[in-house]
Parts: C-alpha cells; sequence; structure tokens
C-alpha cells in the first residue's frame, strides 16, 4: 500500500494556465481520506507554495512540504524547517561572474533577502508574479560570503539560455547540482540538493519506506525522485528521459494525469 504521493507543480499537478483541477483536487482528497501523505515537491521557493497548499487544505499539523528542489523541507502549517541545504554568497559571486561572461540574466533566493537579482528582468518578474513574492534588486558583490543562498537561477530565452549552457566550465557541474526546470530556467544548487533525497530524507523522518512512495513530475529537475520513488510516474507532457525512467507514464498535466495515477493506484486498491 502507498503512504505517500510525491507531487510536483508546474507541469504536473497544475495546469498549463497554473491551476489546480477539480478532479485533481477531488483525487487528492480522496487519497488523504485514505491514509496517505501527499507532498508538494517544488523547485518553488516556500512562499510560492502556500496559496496551493491552502487550496489543497494541505496546511495540517502532520501535512509537510518541499521547496527549493528539495533544499528545504518543513511542517506545512508552522514553517518549521526539518532541513535546509544551501550554498554561500560567494557560490552567488562565482556564478554571477560566469552569467555576466555568457551574457545572460541571473537571479538568486537569499535566506535573509528572499528573491534577489542585479537589475530588473522579464523572468525575475515572472518568477515573483508566478510565487506571489516581492523582487529585490540587490548589487551581489554586497553580499556576504557567508550568506545562504538556496538556490540561484540563469535566466533567458531558451535560446540564449542553450549558448550559454554550452559555455558553462565543466567545473559548474562538479561543484553544483544543475536543473533545467524550464526551457528558460537553470538552476544552481548544492551538490547535496535534488528532490529524490529530499524526498527520500522526508520518508524517512515519517518512518515512510521507499517502496511505499509514488512520486509524479515532468522535468527534469524531477528526474531524481521519479527514479527514488517506488512508483515513479510520468506525466503524458514529460521530458523524454522523465518517461524513459519512469515505472509509469500517465495522462499529461491538462488532461488530470495526476488524479488519474492517483485513482489507478491508490483508490483502486483493497
Amino acid at each position: 500500500m502507498y503512504k505517500l504521493i510525491a507531487l510536483d507543480m508546474d507541469g504536473t499537478l497544475l495546469t498549463s494556465d497554473k491551476k489546480i483541477s477539480e478532479k485533481n483536487k477531488k483525487a487528492i482528497k480522496a487519497a488523504e481520506e485514505k491514509g496517505v501523505k501527499v507532498v508538494l515537491t517544488s523547485g518553488r521557493p516556500s512562499d510560492g507554495l502556500t496559496r496551493y497548499l491552502k487550496e489543497l487544505d494541505l496546511l495540517k499539523e502532520e501535512d509537510y512540504v518541499l521547496s527549493f528542489n528539495g533544499g528545504v523541507a518543513q511542517n506545512a502549517k508552522s514553517g518549521k524547517v526539518i532541513s535546509k541545504i544551501a550554498i554561500k554568497g560567494s557560490d552567488l559571486k562565482y556564478l554571477s561572474k560566469i552569467a555576466n561572461e555568457c551574457g545572460i540574466n541571473i537571479h538568486a533566493f537569499s535566506s535573509t533577502k528572499g528573491l534577489i537579482t542585479p537589475k530588473t528582468n522579464k523572468y525575475t518578474d515572472y518568477e515573483a508574479e508566478m510565487n506571489e513574492i516581492n523582487v529585490n534588486i540587490a548589487d551581489f558583490n554586497s553580499i556576504d560570503d557567508d550568506e545562504d543562498i538556496i538556490k540561484v537561477m540563469m535566466i533567458d530565452p531558451e535560446p540564449i539560455l542553450e549558448e550559454a549552457i554550452k559555455k558553462l566550465p565543466k567545473e559548474v557541474y562538479e561543484k553544483y547540482t544543475v536543473l533545467r526546470s524550464a526551457p528558460y530556467f537553470l538552476e544552481f544548487m548544492n551538490k547535496e540538493v535534488d528532490k529524490g533525497l529530499g524526498l527520500k530524507k522526508l520518508a524517512e523522518t515519517l518512518g515512510i519506506k521507499q517502496e511505499e512512495v509514488i512520486a509524479m513530475g515532468d522535468a527534469g529537475n524531477d528526474l531524481s525522485m521519479v527514479e527514488y520513488a517506488g512508483l515513479g510516474v510520468a506525466m503524458g507532457n514529460a521530458f523524454p528521459e522523465v518517461k524513459e525512467i519512469a515505472n509509469f507514464i500517465t495522462k499529461s498535466n491538462d488532461e488530470d494525469g495526476v488524479a488519474y495515477a492517483i485513482e489507478k493506484f491508490v483508490l483502486s486498491e483493497k
């Protein structure tokens, strides 16, 4: 019997217009009523998940959430942090220098300053709007070297980002977890951060076995949790590499794919 369902947000639980369908809501509620924990597991910041947690009634004392690609695990109601894995201000300055050399925009999430960027740009504004958070313009050289930085993102249209990726030094991949979370977002985090590890730590904290976990996702940053889970589910709209390692391919995010998988593997269990 499955005891935990980990759900990516964008491209998975959310439709293309960033909403949760009524069918997905009903399936999640029915799974909870069977005693199954449902955990939102997103690359988004914690604050960017609050409205969805509220909409799904997942802000109870026994609820948990994984944000920043598993870099932060916390109790959904109290906000108490169970684990946090960050990089530092010195890393931000290093990656900012590379971004400048590649001619690409950049922003980051600071533990104390929130979403920070050296200059206003379309994709940072989109990040802020999507997560209902503020943008703080900051000179990265003024950031303390020891400041906790949850993640850094290089952000630009797909063709520009593709060219920048080709120019990244090999050592960047040795120093950081590097994930493409959207065609216009490239994320850099602590080498120990990924959704799979975050989900594993949370499951172990809750006394839930690997084989009792379902994980659903669509993009590169979901690979590790889809691979970790006892049942890894790829969305119908998932990247080819996610479909390749998944145990099951469900319908797309615009076809209630989350509900389809929950009904098949959780609600139909006797």
